[in-house]
């Protein structure tokens, strides 16, 4: 008698899971159960974080809070992302991770990163509902902007080089509060 062949399907990770793995300055993320894990980035990717922060801080009002990864966005328990830079309510900020739906998210692409950035994170983003998603690509440099309208993102345009690209981000998807911003993506990585 033969056995019948039997396949095995590993479990999805979960939250547990990320908490349980060794701190070891690679970056961890789950999307629906299937873990990513990426390097630390190069310092354009950290120098164009570090101005995002800055010029979101100074441009966000007081009840909008600026973070950068790592920071925890938990979906649900198979899904949970560090966004390189996130807006997002002041309220929504004060446990291990967040739960609630930023208001923009940004992701600076590097080489690991880029597929994942362009498309996986940016299904995510827009099922969750997130009103901007920017991807900001230090190479070039550039900024391509995404709006959600209808539950779907429109690409609003790709801004490079010298290019300012100013936007009235919204506070939320159901207020009609914004914050006015400007982005000159040569200045996110390029010398002051």
């Amino acid at each position: 008698m033969t056995g019948a062949a039997t396949s095995q399907v590993a479990e999805p990770y979960t939250y547990a899971d990320l908490q349980a793995m060794p701190d070891d300055h690679y970056r961890r993320e789950l999307i629906d159960g299937q873990l990513l894990v990426t390097p630390s980035p190069a310092s354009p990717h950290q120098r164009a974080i570090s101005r995002l922060l800055v010029l979101l801080d100074a441009a966000t009002p007081d009840d909008l809070e600026v973070l950068v990864a790592p920071m925890d966005w938990k979906l649900s328990e198979t899904t949970v992302v560090e966004p390189d830079v996130l807006v997002t309510h002041a309220g929504d900020v004060g446990g291990p991770y967040l739960t609630q739906t930023p208001v923009l998210v940004v992701e600076v692409l590097s080489p690991s990163t880029r597929i994942t950035d362009l498309n996986n994170k940016k299904a995510l983003y827009e099922r969750a509902g997130v009103p901007r998603y920017w991807v900001v690509d230090p190479e070039v440099p550039s900024l391509d902007v995404f709006a959600l309208e209808g539950g779907r993102y429109l690409h609003l345009g790709r801004w490079g080089g010298e290019q300012v690209y100013a936007d009235s981000c919204p506070a939320s998807l159901t207020s009609a509060t914004t914050f006015e911003v400007e982005v000159t993506p040569v200045r996110l990585i390029g010398p002051r």
